[in-house]
């Protein structure tokens, strides 16, 4: 570490330390072993998601022993945890496990827990930037603000750091906690021990986790999911389908992986199955029977219809328009045994107004509004979406438009003929997309313009979901994990390495190397390949996933391997990885298929031998 002008210098700025983070420095420092490189972090502990003051009782991942690690530190062997084959993963292992894999590769060192980036100040010339950094302290009074120089910065704060509370009326006299589910650790126990009923707000993943770990504690919940919001989330048993078949293996099988519409689809070099499955009468048949009987599937297992309080659960999309808000049962009772006996009250409606410890809800077809009694009102409604801190200019003027960023624009997106171009093209190579579902009429955002983010029209707009389009050539900022899949280990890898070849002016193909090799010459070639590019990708999801967050920034299911293709071609790796045909097709990807992939890549890089002298 050096100091320069008073202001800490960095090669690599790196935050913060959950899956994203944590592989990037690993990545970047095996490639560049002697950089300096810092791990920024507002937690005090390690994990990001999964830090450990984000653990509440009960937490599980969605996945199963096998799917949820890094490729070059499996969670069997050494590094085992107690998790048997067919468990999900508690929270709290993987947050061991992160912590053992910082430990493993001598990570921790370059970690600063209690440190915020709240504002990043780009410099001229692509000189780096300023970050300024919140240090806290236990004793507030000891806390500071510092000034961080770096040339190279990767942020990886994820989608899910800063909690998104609604103004509801007449909060100020409820009297009792407002818990956003990212924050229940703090409130659990005290809850646990006082609370006799709570109300569960929201219809996603988090909203199942919160109403069963009160239900299961003998504490009643009333479970209230908006008329005028998107509906209770697609819920899974582990295994689908007639055959019974692994749902997350499902979602990396090539074969199945074709059964989606993708724009980036076609980078897994089966451009000739996915015509077919897309562009002819016979293919979209055998597509919409396949999403059917997925569907139907997960409706008979959970039995939404036989119950009439469950059928409050049924979702209001088909699965096939929804993206990662299609989640997994992995609690170790039957949820549907708390609703149908009544632990769990679900209700369509509206909050109209909070009293002391009281909620009134009221749905289209009531005259008058039930109250509900309540010791905390438990929020799960979601996050804001874009990076908490400021990017600016040396200015001071904000850089979110031209980073690529979610911000706000007076066009309309319909005026921009980039965007016209790439829905066009997304239409005619998908005929499918044409049929977008009809959303709920009633659908009001709960975000209102006077909220921070109440304004914001615009999404994510990142070259290969991570390079802002206008500093492609710039080099001293890339994004990690601004998108959401079922992937996230191998996705999370793929793009540390694939960033580090950007940051480094080594990547071997795609639009940004081929522009880079055309010189002074190739400049218009760069920006509009790059330009395009991203529009297609960016404009795909809200055509493709409505039901998820397709609108706002990128959010896939069965397209993760196919993405992880694209980053492994522009590097010069190839994407089959099985070792033949028929395994190639039918066998699922998993870790365990991208071990050792960042020597492979540098083996591929490295100079031929000399010929042998004659």
């Amino acid at each position: 570490m050096v100091r320069v002008k008073g202001t800490e210098r960095e090669e690599v700025t790196d935050l913060p330390a959950g899956w994203h983070g944590l592989i990037t420095a690993k990545t970047y420092l095996e490639v560049n072993p002697t950089a300096r490189v810092a791990i920024l972090d507002k937690y005090s502990t390690i994990g990001g998601v999964w830090a450990q003051q984000r653990l509440y009782p009960g937490l599980k991942t969605n996945n199963m022993l096998g799917t949820y690690e890094y490729s070059d530190a499996p969670m069997t062997g050494e590094n085992a945890f107690g998790i048997k084959p067919g468990e999900h993963i508690p929270g709290t292992v993987v947050h061991e496990y992160l912590k053992c894999f910082a430990e493993k590769f001598d990570i921790f060192k370059l970690c600063r827990f209690g440190e915020t980036v709240v504002v990043a100040e780009k410099l001229a010339d692509a000189a780096g930037w300023v970050l300024t950094v919140d240090k806290s302290a236990q004793d507030t009074a000891a806390a500071t603000t510092y000034k961080l120089s770096t040339r190279k910065m990767v942020v990886a704060t994820g989608l899910t750091s800063q909690p998104f509370l609604p103004a509801l009326p007449g909060q100020e006299a409820f009297d009792a906690p407002i818990v956003h589910c990212g924050n229940l650790l703090d409130w659990s126990e005290e809850l646990f021990a006082s609370a006799t009923n709570v109300v569960v707000f929201g219809g996603t993943k988090s909203a199942w986790d919160a109403a069963y770990m009160f239900a299961i504690r003998g504490i009643h919940v009333d479970w209230v999911i908006r008329e005028s919001g998107h509906g209770p989330a697609w819920m899974a048993p582990p295994y689908v389908t007639p055959l019974k078949k692994w749902l997350e293996k499902l979602t990396t099988t090539r074969l199945l992986t074709w059964m989606s519409p993708c724009v980036w689809g076609g980078a897994d070099g089966f451009a000739g199955p996915r015509w077919f499955l897309h562009n002819t009468a016979v293919g979209r048949g055998i597509t919409k029977a396949f999403w059917a009987v997925l569907t139907k599937d997960l409706v008979t297992l959970n039995a939404y219809d036989k119950h009439p309080e469950t059928a409050k659960l049924k979702p209001w999309i088909d699965a096939f328009w929804t993206a990662t808000g299609l989640s997994i049962l992995n609690y170790p009772t039957n949820f549907f045994d708390l609703v149908k006996e009544g632990k769990i009250s679900v209700h369509i409606s509206e909050i109209t107004q909070l009293t002391a410890k009281s909620i009134s809800i009221q749905d289209s077809a009531s005259d008058t509004a039930t109250v509900l009694h309540a010791d905390a009102l438990i929020c799960s409604t979601g996050w804001k979406f874009q990076p908490a801190l400021k990017f600016v200019s040396a200015s001071g003027a904000p850089l979110d438009a031209q980073l690529g960023l979610p911000h706000y624009s007076p066009e309309p997106d319909t005026e921009d003929p980039t965007a016209a171009a790439a829905d066009a093209e997304i239409l005619a190579r998908f005929p499918m997309l044409q049929a977008r579902p009809k959303m709920n009429p009633k659908l009001t955002p709960l975000r209102k313009p006077s909220d921070p983010e109440g304004t914001i029209n615009r999404g994510f707009s990142l070259y290969r979901f991570m390079v802002p389009p206008a500093l492609i050539r710039d080099r001293t900022v890339a994004f990690n994990g601004m998108l959401q899949s079922v992937t996230t280990p191998i996705v999370a890898q793929a793009q540390a390495l694939w960033l580090t070849a950007y940051l480094d002016g080594k990547l071997a193909t795609g639009a940004a190397a081929a522009a880079a090799a055309a010189g002074d010459g190739g400049e218009k070639t760069l920006e509009d390949a790059v330009v395009r590019e991203t529009a297609l990708y960016s404009r795909f999801g809200r055509w493709r996933y409505p039901g998820g967050y397709g609108e706002r920034f990128p959010d896939f299911i069965f397209d993760a391997i196919p993405y992880i293709d694209l980053l492994l071609t522009d590097l010069g790796l190839s994407g089959r990885r099985k070792g033949g045909f028929v395994s190639e097709c039918f066998a699922p990807y998993g870790p365990e298929d991208y071990r050792g992939l960042v020597a492979e890549w540098q083996r591929s890089r490295a100079p031929a031998p000399p010929p042998p002298a004659s």
